[in-house]
């Protein structure tokens, strides 16, 4: 077996917005097709099976199933641009101990994690 990538899905309610952010913002390259689908190629991914909940503002819902989450070098830095391109965020970053982390929350309600690794 020979799997190749991760392909995710975010679901939005504003879908057009959702998809101008990750192509204006975050100027992911991506291919558009002729019914108004974006497929992004976004950075290297991992993946972490965790027991859950997170520990910091993710509003889950009835029960935590997953988390998609952005990997930066400097956060402060990060969240400093994007929220001068618009894009929302709960709070500040908040140092967790193994790492830095904040809630971005984008078009049509999606939250999404930005994280910058710690030391720990």
């Amino acid at each position: 077996m020979a799997i190749t990538g991760l392909h995710t899905l975010l679901y939005s309610t504003e879908v057009e917005a959702f998809r101008a952010v990750m192509r204006d913002v975050f100027e992911f390259p991506h291919v558009a097709f002729d019914n108004g689908f974006m497929i992004f190629d976004c950075p290297k991914a991992t993946m972490e099976p965790h027991p859950g909940p997170p520990d910091y503002d993710v509003h889950p819902g009835d029960r935590v199933t997953h988390e998609v989450g952005f990997v930066c070098d400097d956060i402060e830095a990060t969240v400093e641009e994007l929220r001068a391109k618009g894009v929302e965020f709960r709070g500040e970053p908040k140092d967790e101990g193994w790492g830095k982390v904040i809630v971005m929350v984008l078009p049509g309600g999606v939250e999404m994690v930005v994280y910058e690794p710690g030391d720990g």
